[in-house]
């Protein structure tokens, strides 16, 4: 589809195109092919994705000054760009988002990145045994894609504790509240504190349950959903702009 840019921010990197539907795209400098210079007004051809252009070309001159595609001409135009190589550092690098520590990852390979994991999760989880083993080992690039993200966002990758530590609580919660009243309610030998020890036990059960998805999904939901940091930080350039 054919558009003229009609505002960009330098200090975010992104900016809004006006297609020739008359709809408005949010772009971000990443998804302009070719074309370095961005100015107000210029004409462009992109891929409309939902709300969002992406595969951008800058055209010469203004959307006034240039002439309008025949049909056919903007099918294959629009064609050639959909099928454009993404730029290798856009891509999804599998060995450094599930491997390393250092640097950021934006959100979209965040996202991706959990999903393979917890695919890898819920098939590891019906064998026997090693796939015990194997979950264990999924904690270290489930730390990572965290860290990272974290580092993303301009945040220590300390903060990737904080589910563990929801879940620590909560496991507390449980063997205090549940475990302790049985106890007492044990060595009391009286009926009627037996059943109480067995509500308290529910109670506090349900209680560690929802310490820990409170902290669990609320965690992953702040980490997964807050953009970038603009610009560089101390843990590398921001990979939307690579």
């Amino acid at each position: 589809m054919r558009g003229h840019i009609t505002s960009y921010d330098s200090t975010t990197h992104t900016g809004v195109i006006k297609g020739e539907d008359g709809a408005a795209y949010i772009f971000a400098r990443h998804d302009i092919q070719t074309g370095a210079e961005i100015v107000e007004g210029h004409s462009v051809e992109f891929v409309p994705n939902g709300s969002t252009a992406t595969n951008i070309i800058i055209l010469a001159g203004t959307f006034e000054d240039q002439p309008r595609a025949e049909p056919a001409a903007a099918f294959a135009a629009a064609a050639n760009s959909a099928f454009t190589a993404t730029p290798p550092s856009q891509a999804y690098d599998f060995k450094s988002a599930l491997l390393s520590f250092q640097g950021r990852l934006r959100r979209q390979h965040f996202w991706i990145s959990f999903l393979i994991l917890l695919g890898a999760n819920v098939v590891v989880g019906w064998i026997p045994f090693i796939g015990w083993l194997i979950s264990l080992a999924l904690i270290w690039p489930n730390l990572a894609i965290t860290v990272k993200r974290l580092h993303d966002m301009g945040k220590s990758g300390w903060y990737a504790a904080v589910p563990y530590v929801g879940g620590l609580v909560a496991l507390l919660v449980a063997m205090i509240g549940g475990g302790g009243a049985f106890i007492m309610a044990a060595a009391s030998g009286d009926e009627a504190a037996t059943t109480a020890a067995a509500l308290s036990g529910m109670g506090a059960i349900a209680l560690a349950s929802l310490i820990w998805l409170v902290t669990s999904l609320g965690f992953l939901l702040w980490v997964g959903l807050v953009d970038s940091q603009p610009g560089d930080n101390q843990y590398g350039p921001n990979p939307k702009t690579l």
